[in-house]
């Protein structure tokens, strides 16, 4: 018997010191509250694929999908604290720290894809500030995610004008974007990524606003049936990793993983057409209407909504101000 210990010991210890030699240097977990298949997923996974070969396996990337480890709303402490190595978040889910992140929601500013390009190039006049100040949280920004405009969802007919929000209840993911449906007659309700499609379904709102691409990845033409183009804001994500974390790092493997943030980076921002489109294409194969709103209906949601601005202003103090004279000259 104990002939028979000592050999099943030995063995375990080689299994050990076996797998001990094939383990990644470096493991870099990523929480993320959309599924695997939206394309925020597919990013990371592109992101996964450069780094993994890159740096021959020594570091592991691994991702926890669908709010498996944290909502959308909880990334920024986790990550900031070092609870976790990294993870995707809203940019507007910095608000509370660096309120000047919601430059992005104030109503129609960026209305074009050259003018959000240019806001979102890395070292922008717009971007960089923001980057900068979100270090203060104790994260470091890799790259950002195109998410595409901002649409609304509603049941029963469009959300096409200021008269058509008044008395309902919106589902936002920011308290920005509650404003614009405050100013323009909705109620507010400020509901996660990964809780909205039950949000929907139960009633608990009337409409809601999400990037077209989550319609498609979170199946919400099951339980809604108009999207309204609307384009009133753009969604933009960002990846961070814990500071302390990143800067114990390795310059040769801070640069395996900034090199493939890049690659990461440019793919979802050049495909994003492409991909509203085909969310598009989806919604309607699954029975849901598409309305774009007229030149009119436009002007009445920006006079209506014209005070979303001032209370930007008034709250995202010089960093705001600096950000907003940065996009008039986009």
């Amino acid at each position: 018997m104990n002939k028979l210990l000592t050999t099943l010991a030995v063995g375990s210890v080689a299994l050990l010191m076996s797998a001990s030699a094939f383990a990644a240097d470096v493991t870099m977990r990523i929480s993320l509250q959309l599924p695997m298949k939206s394309h925020l997923g597919q990013n990371l996974q592109l992101f996964k694929k450069e780094v993994e070969a890159k740096s021959n396996g020594n570091i592991e990337v691994q991702i926890y999908d669908s709010a498996q480890l944290y909502k959308d709303k909880e990334v920024p402490a986790a990550v900031g604290s070092g609870a976790i190595e990294a993870g995707v978040a809203s940019l507007t889910r910095y608000v509370g720290d660096v309120p000047a992140v919601d430059i992005f929601y104030q109503p129609f500013l960026f209305n074009s894809e050259e003018k959000v390009r240019k806001a979102v190039a890395k070292g922008s006049a717009i971007r960089g500030p923001i980057d900068k100040a979100i270090e203060g949280t104790g994260s470091t920004v890799l790259w950002w995610q195109a998410y595409g405009g901002a649409i609304m969802l509603s049941k029963g007919g469009p959300i096409a004008n200021p008269d058509d929000m008044k008395g309902k209840k919106v589902r936002v993911f920011g308290k920005t974007l509650g404003q614009f449906v405050e100013a323009t007659g909705g109620a507010a309700t400020l509901v996660s990524g990964s809780e909205q499609y039950l949000a929907y379904q139960r009633g608990t709102v009337d409409a809601g606003m999400t990037g077209v691409s989550g319609v498609k990845s979170r199946k919400l033409y099951e339980v809604m049936d108009t999207i309204t183009i609307t384009n009133h804001a753009d969604i933009e994500f960002i990846v961070v990793v814990n500071s302390k974390w990143w800067n114990k790092l390795t310059d040769g493997q801070r640069k395996i993983i900034g090199d493939a943030a890049g690659v990461a980076e440019a793919h979802v921002r050049n495909y994003i057409a492409e991909i509203e489109a085909d969310a598009y294409k989806v919604a309607k194969e699954n029975g849901m209407k598409v309305v774009t709103p007229s030149d009119a209906d436009i002007k009445a949601f920006k006079a209506a909504s014209s005070s979303v601005y001032e209370q930007y202003k008034a709250k995202a103090g010089p960093l705001g101000a600096q950000l907003l004279d940065a996009a008039s000259k986009l």
